[in-house]
């Protein structure tokens, strides 16, 4: 069981995610019981078997986008985004387009390489669920960084979490800067 960053908490998180290994298909790879993260692959050839046992998710690899599952949003209850690199941003515009223009409201998680320096801004983009690579962070920095969630209360830019940006909420709330 690996901790999480789930909705501004430290949480104990007993979802696991499941990869295809060298020499395996992603068609036939071996679903254990349990709550498990598929690779999208898995669910694509396998998605009326998976979607009846209700205790499976779906993840992404960086290269693989959201509309692959746009029939199946509904199904899903976890869905997970894998950062390979922390340069590779493109599990921000999977997050953004999974919750703006496909309404996914389930739990979305941003898991590998990702970095406290990232947390802030990964929220924004829709994922509730942070997960570092294991071993990355002590206690005391997990800590840290969820602290460090609240430094910023009104951001300036508009984001999955604040569709509007600072200056129209302003004016909205009739303010006079």
């Amino acid at each position: 069981m690996s901790k999480v960053i789930k909705n501004g908490r430290i949480v104990n998180d007993d979802w696991q995610i499941l990869t295809v290994a060298e020499g395996e298909e992603a068609e036939t790879l071996d679903v254990p019981a349990g709550r498990v993260i598929v690779p999208l692959a898995t669910w694509l050839a396998r998605r009326e078997e998976l979607a009846a046992r209700g205790d499976v998710g779906v993840w992404f690899a960086s290269h693989e986008g959201p509309e692959a599952l746009a029939d199946d949003i509904g199904r899903i209850a976890v869905i997970a985004v894998n950062f390979p690199k922390f340069v590779d941003g493109r599990g921000y515009s999977t997050a953004a387009l999974l919750r703006t223009r496909y309404g996914y409201t389930g739990q979305l998680i941003a898991f590998g390489e990702v970095l406290r320096d990232q947390f802030k801004y990964l929220t924004r983009c829709g994922f509730d669920t942070l997960q570092p690579r294991e071993g990355r962070y002590t206690d005391t920095q997990l800590d840290a960084a969820v602290a460090s969630l609240a430094d910023f209360t009104e951001p300036y830019q508009a984001s999955v979490l604040h569709p509007q940006p600072l200056f129209r909420r302003v004016a909205r709330a009739g303010v006079k800067a």
